[in-house]
């Protein structure tokens, strides 16, 4: 008896990809439409100005001009569009465990070095402390309020500053205080940092703590949030 093979699902073209992108985060932040005019229309708008200052007269030079101005438009635009679909991704997670792990996971550049799994955590309140290890020294971002999490991260300095006493040490709060960095800006900031470790010194620092550090016990804690459950795939 032949065997009958459902067909494979097919994926979605990359328009309706970029469709779906813009619904889920238009959904979450209102703002994205404009955002995404203004990113098209500024370099289409830059690229006829300079089409008929440079190229009055000539038909070639200013169809150039206006390609290269509707090919950039289309490229900041995609651009913007990724940055407000994770902002509106990350707006979703924002205040649960686990969410800086998520962060640290699908977003950390490749400068940094870090884990989803806190170093430290609290199994009453489930408040966190993360680890990243990148060009401007160690980070160590608590998760949840300032009040509670200030002690754990003073403690986590202190084992840091023993374990490699020479290395610059920074501090995050994210939480819902409101002097805490968002989500979102998690990133940007760690790229703030003046540089202070080379590549080399970057994994030689984080394989130490690593291997030196206590690794937090069976608590309940979430590695971190999966990004896709919460967010549409990014535009290709």
């Amino acid at each position: 008896m032949a065997r009958t093979t459902a067909p494979a699902a097919k994926e979605p073209g990359r328009i309706k990809q970029m469709w779906q992108v813009f619904k889920m985060t238009q959904r979450y932040d209102s703002l994205t439409i404009w955002y995404l005019l203004a990113a098209f229309l500024v370099p289409l708008g830059v690229g006829l100005a300079l089409a008929f200052l440079l190229s009055a007269g000539n038909v070639i030079g200013i169809i150039l001009y206006v390609l290269v101005g509707l090919l950039g438009g289309v490229l900041v635009l995609l651009i913007v569009l990724g940055r407000r679909a994770e902002r509106a991704a990350f707006s979703q997670i924002e205040g649960q465990p686990g969410a800086v792990g998520s962060v640290i996971k699908t977003s950390l550049r490749r400068s940094w070095v870090g884990s989803e799994m806190p170093v430290n955590v609290s199994p009453r309140t489930q408040d966190a402390v993360y680890r990243a290890v990148g060009k401007g020294g160690v980070v160590l971002i608590g998760e949840g309020p300032r009040s509670r999490t200030e002690p754990m991260l003073k403690k986590e300095k202190a084992n840091v500053a023993r374990i490699v006493p020479n290395v610059t040490v920074h501090v995050i709060h994210v939480g819902p205080d409101a002097d805490s960095v968002p989500l979102y800006k998690i990133v940007p900031t760690l790229s703030r940092f003046k540089r202070s470790l080379n590549r080399a010194e970057i994994h030689a620092v984080s394989s130490r703590l690593s291997s030196l550090s206590r690794t937090p016990g069976n608590i309940g804690i979430p590695k971190g949030i999966d990004p896709t459950k919460v967010r549409a795939p990014r535009p290709r």
